[in-house]
Parts: C-alpha cells; structure tokens; sequence
C-alpha cells in the first residue's frame, strides 16, 4: 500500500486566506505567507493552494504570489484557480508548483488535461471536482468555485479525466466541507471503486478518526483538510501519528 498522505488546503481569496462552510460565509483566517512557513515546520506531506476567486474574476493566477510562496515552501505544492491554458500551467510550475489543480477547466475545456498530461506528465496534471449531493441523492458537480452547476456525474468527470491522463482526483464534498462533520465516506468510496487513480478526499475533516474511516473505509490515497487546521489545536504532525497507530503507512 502506498504511504497515504496529509495534505492542509489554503484557500485564497481577494488577497487572503478564507475558509467558510459548504463554500460560503468566508472568514479570514490569516495570510498565505505565514500559513506555509507554519506548515513548513509540522511535516505536512503536500500543499494545496486554491484560489478560489480567480475564475469568478476571469483572470490568470497570481505568478508572482506562487513565486514568492513557492520560495519559502518546503513541500510539495499543489496550485489551482484560474488555470485555463498549457501556457498558465507552464508559467506556474516555472515560478515552482509542482501539481496544478484544473476545476471549471476540466468541464469547460476537457482536452486541458490531455495536454497538460501530454507535456507535463500525468503527476503533474490534478482534478479537483466539487459535488454536491441532491434530496433525491443524486451527486452532480459544481464549478466556479461551487457556484455553477454543471449537470454532470462526479464519477463519469472522474472517469473522463483519468482516460485523457489525471494523475489524481481531488474530490470535494460541498456539502460537507467546513462543517467538520466527517468526510462523505460514500462518495469517495464510489469515487475510488470507479477511478484507478488516486483520489483525495476533502471536505468535513474535524478530527483525526475521520481521516481514519475515509482512508480505510473509503479508500482514499489521501486526505486534505482545511478547518481542522486553522480552528483547532490538532495538527498534521498528530494526524500522522494517529494515521500511524491505526496500522495506515504514513509518510515521516
């Protein structure tokens, strides 16, 4: 089994680092700089950095923000928002991303990721997909930062994007995230019986027992998680440990 991994989500937006419930009610919760300087000192395997408001406001991502974090961070680093062409993927991992994170683009203009797979390798090419679960307990995904509905199965996108040459899924619960409630275990599990790469669970991690069940029950590669990390006291450093004591291979 390959050594999960634990991966803090920065969400960006309007100049700061926010973090809501069910993608609205943004708080601020500090600045980019200082997060990662924090997290480059708690063994954090991977980095997620969204910006959350750059397709809504049309533009390219920020090169000279991703620069200057890249700098002073000492992991792995995943970027997304705004990336609609080969060219703004080149340009971020110039400036030092490693993984770019392709959301509205993977719906909007799907042979992105044939391309950036094609020129970049499949480990660089990540697809985020955000879903949210319906009354009658249909699952349909969301772009633009959760605000679009897109009418399309999380798993028909999934499955698309993994046969043009995703290297990974990074599959969100809108309904979930920020409420610290527990991961949406049944859809990863569908999610990763349907999809032979790797998926990232993210969106209602509140303790480290959740991160348990979405793994083990779930069978996630990953998990990602956000509020856990900027509201509480428990860290990635503890969550490894826990990860750990439960017999899950964890990444020192």
């Amino acid at each position: 089994m390959l050594k999960v991994r634990v991966m803090p989500t920065l969400l960006y937006k309007d100049f700061t680092l926010v973090k809501g419930v069910a993608f609205n009610s943004w708080r601020r919760v500090g600045a980019a700089m200082q997060a990662v300087k924090v997290y480059n000192m708690r063994e954090v395997d991977e980095l997620v950095f969204l910006d959350i408001s750059a397709t809504r406001d049309g533009r390219q991502p920020d090169y000279d923000l991703i620069d200057e974090l890249a700098d002073e961070c000492f992991m792995p680093m995943t970027v997304g928002g705004g990336i609609r062409s080969i060219d703004e993927v080149r340009r971020l991992l110039m400036v030092g991303a490693d993984k770019v994170a392709i959301n509205t683009a993977a719906v909007e203009r799907p042979a992105l990721v044939g391309e950036i797979a094609g020129r970049f390798g499949s480990q660089c090419c990540v697809v985020s997909i955000d879903v949210r679960r319906h009354a009658d307990g249909r699952n349909e995904v969301f772009t633009h930062a959760g605000t679009k509905p897109t009418g399309l199965d999380p798993i028909a996108l999934a499955r698309r994007a993994e046969a043009d040459g995703a290297g990974e899924v990074l599959l969100t619960s809108i309904d979930r995230d920020g409420t610290m409630q527990g991961y949406d275990v049944e859809l990863v599990k569908a999610m990763t019986q349907a999809v032979g790469i790797p998926v990232i669970a993210s969106g209602g991690a509140g303790n480290y027992g959740h991160m348990v069940s979405v793994l083990c029950e779930g069978g996630a590669s990953a998990v990602a998680a956000a509020s856990i990390f900027h509201f509480t006291e428990q860290t990635p450093l503890e969550a490894k440990r826990h990860l750990a004591a439960h017999g899950l291979p964890v990444r020192h």
